[in-house]
């Protein structure tokens, strides 16, 4: 009888090896994108945006399988440093 953790690594490892095959799939999908926008602006669009979110999809898949948090980037302007009145270095 097989383990729970066993069981469990082995899970882990069929999800890594879906997500590298889906990885290697929108690679494809992406060159074909490529040839289909000079066509139509529209169908590429809407290809580019179901990849992003099947991306998005794998990112949060990823995260959890490992535990790993990454990084979101964030667009928008940055805002000034907020530092506390009493915190602050006075030069003269």
């Amino acid at each position: 009888m097989m383990s729970r953790i066993r069981r469990e690594q082995e899970a882990k490892t069929a999800l890594i090896t879906s997500i590298a095959r889906s990885q290697q799939a929108l690679a494809s999908i992406l060159e074909q994108i490529a040839e289909v926008a000079s066509c139509s602006d529209v169908t590429a669009r809407k290809l580019a945006e179901n990849i992003r979110v099947l991306s998005s999809y794998q990112g949060v898949m990823c995260e959890t399988l490992t535990g790993i948090t990454l990084n979101r980037v964030q667009q928008g302007r940055p805002v000034k440093p907020f530092i506390q009145e009493h915190c602050r270095i006075f030069r003269p």
